[in-house]
């Protein structure tokens, strides 16, 4: 008599596994789809403002020294990338999630993968983190290189631990206020919401000088604490250009470590009620 060994169906966990796999490399083949025209964004406004302040004024010989000494090109650097990647995490998932959830049955589908909403959810945020991290690496030689001579910024990575840690964490805290953001915000709202909150985030986000150069006007030097790009910049600074004063390691670390975790499961919770209503 022969007996027919049962055959097991796939775990779930594997399933799962292939269908996140699956969904990522949907994303990557669109970002290499559309890697020329979104390359040229990220990288014109951090171009514009080294070509104007690292070559142009040094040219016409208005270019100063910014805080410590330091070239402005030096000061620059940190926050230029920092601030790239931060818009571009956030960017990379709001604006996407917007269409799909105020579109006629685009996330529906997308929740009819075998995988869990949360899953769903997790793989937004990463494939934000990538572009994140993506324009971190467009945006570096760039701000690096252009330059008038002998005003040439000078960077040196003096942690690589710590600089991994503040592109990871800060890039996580980024596409998770993105996510949440977008589940919560009316989407006739959202181009208002980046023009008024965003651009001054950027200005006061520690962009174009240390946060300890705030010393002489404390009540603004606490209030761009609510900012969540000051960690990042001030954490790149602190790994990048650590001749420069920054804001404490400790501080850094511990907000855009606690913010990552708090608004990870923050936007989790918010994108699943949102698609499960």
């Amino acid at each position: 008599m022969t007996t027919t060994v049962p055959t097991r169906a796939p775990a779930a966990g594997s399933r799962a596994l292939h269908t996140f796999a699956a969904m990522m490399a949907r994303d990557a083949r669109v970002l290499r789809r559309n890697f020329v025209m979104s390359a040229v964004r990220i990288v014109i406004q951090p171009l514009l403002f080294v070509f104007v302040f690292a070559y142009v004024l040094p040219k016409v010989g208005a270019g100063g020294a910014g805080p410590g000494g330091a070239a402005f090109s030096t000061v620059m650097v940190p926050g230029l990338v920092g601030s790239s990647m931060v818009l571009q995490a956030m960017a990379a998932v709001t604006f996407p999630l917007v269409m799909e959830l105020s579109g006629p049955g685009a996330i529906e589908d997308r929740a009819l993968a075998p995988v869990s909403v949360r899953v769903l959810g997790l793989q937004k945020i990463l494939s934000a983190v990538v572009e994140g991290l993506v324009a971190g690496l467009l945006v570096f030689p760039v701000v690096l290189l252009v330059h008038a001579q002998g005003h040439a910024p000078a960077v040196e990575v003096a942690d690589w631990p710590v600089l991994i840690l503040v592109l990871l964490a800060g890039a996580v805290l980024a596409a998770s206020i993105g996510m949440y953001l977008a589940t919560r915000i009316d989407p006739r709202q959202i181009q208002v919401l980046f023009t008024l909150v965003m651009f001054p985030a950027m200005m006061l986000g520690c962009v174009y000088f240390p946060w300890t150069a705030l010393e002489s006007t404390p009540w603004l030097q606490y209030a761009v604490l609510l900012n969540p790009m000051v960690y990042m910049n001030e954490g790149l600074r602190a790994v990048l250009t650590p001749q420069i004063d920054s804001m404490p390691a400790w501080a850094f670390l511990t907000a855009l470590l606690v913010g990552a975790v708090g608004f990870g499961r923050l936007a989790m919770r918010s994108f699943a009620r949102r698609v499960l209503r």
